[in-house]
């Protein structure tokens, strides 16, 4: 029996969606214009001209909400101050209960400390009316991904990384897991993504697109990731998991760096699954690959270069509100 606080799966139905809107010019710098231009159809994406979920855009400041407004006025803008808009790890985790879940944040093992982030999804939560309950162990929304069962799918690289919760071990992150959150199983990957500053978020690796089915990239000739990718499906494979193959992006460059693109931050909206492009030789096969898994929604690629600079994207600056 699955516990009733087990976060919807989602692809399950939603009432809203929380999405972060740049708001600091300091942190963006001259990618601000381009990033609010991609947050901005994102948001459009998921809204579908009202068949998707409520779209509530997140604002620091005045400055950025009359932005957001400007450029989304079909959605909904609230003023939270906060540090950066990644309000998949900063927001609280709506579980089938309707309570929000509010862990401890301290910005991905000390990286990022900005005013605002340790509480924005608390106040988010309290001006939907959720009930709150607060955890005292840091948890990312980015770091997990269920399907809906009491099934969850985390990376050892991010979820045992001492910067997050230096005391405690597997077996207790599992315990709390199950306890806080209903997940009764719990699929162990490895590493995430080469240079991604979250120590390998799963939601850059492996996405649950059904009950026990995970998407999984399969590499292009040049990706770095190969190996990681291949890892992790022989361990869903070895769980019990049906592994479904979606091409990767290859070695994607910023300023001669390897970034952590994936398609795999993918959002599954009401109506709509967005995913983000880079100008990769795959972009048109891993939307292709993705609407063939959700062939009742429309898939949307749309460029996210701009945002991935901020670390991120299109699934890292959302956090749904399950119906």
């Amino acid at each position: 029996m699955v516990s009733s606080n087990v976060p919807p799966a989602e692809w399950a139905p939603h009432a809203a969606v929380w999405i972060g809107f740049p708001s600091h010019p300091e942190l963006w710098q001259e990618d601000l214009d381009q990033a609010r231009d991609e947050v901005a159809a994102f948001a459009r994406a998921v809204h579908a001209g009202g068949r998707g979920e409520a779209v509530i855009l997140v604002a620091a400041d005045e400055e950025a909400a009359a932005a957001a407004r400007d450029a989304a006025p079909f959605a909904e803008v609230v003023v939270e101050p906060f540090g950066d808009i990644w309000l998949r790890d900063t927001g609280a985790i709506v579980d089938g209960d309707g309570r929000a879940n509010d862990f401890g944040f301290n910005g991905w093992g000390g990286k990022y400390d900005l005013p605002g982030d340790d509480d924005v999804g608390a106040r988010l939560a309290r001006r939907r009316g959720l009930s709150i309950r607060a955890h005292d162990w840091v948890l990312e929304g980015g770091a997990i991904d269920g399907d809906g069962t009491g099934r969850l799918v985390t990376t050892e690289q991010c979820l045992l990384n001492p910067n997050r919760n230096p005391s405690l071990t597997k077996e207790a992150v599992e315990r709390r897991l199950r306890d806080d959150l209903g997940f009764a199983s719990v699929l162990w990957l490895g590493d995430g993504l080469l240079n991604d500053h979250t120590d390998g978020h799963v939601d850059n690796l492996a996405r649950f697109v059904g009950e026990g089915r995970v998407a999984i990239p399969v590499a292009a000739d040049n990706d770095p990731n190969w190996r990681i990718y291949q890892d992790a499906a022989d361990r869903a494979r070895r769980a019990g998991l049906e592994v479904v193959a979606i091409p990767s992006p290859g070695r994607v460059l910023r300023d001669e760096e390897i970034v952590p693109a994936s398609y795999m931050n993918f959002y599954i909206g009401n109506a709509a699954v967005v995913v983000p492009l880079y100008g990769a030789e795959n972009d048109a096969a891993a939307v292709s690959a993705i609407q063939a898994i959700f062939p009742t929604r429309e898939v949307v690629g749309l460029r996210a270069d701009a945002i991935l600079t901020g670390g991120g994207s299109f699934h890292c600056i959302s956090q749904q509100v399950p119906a």
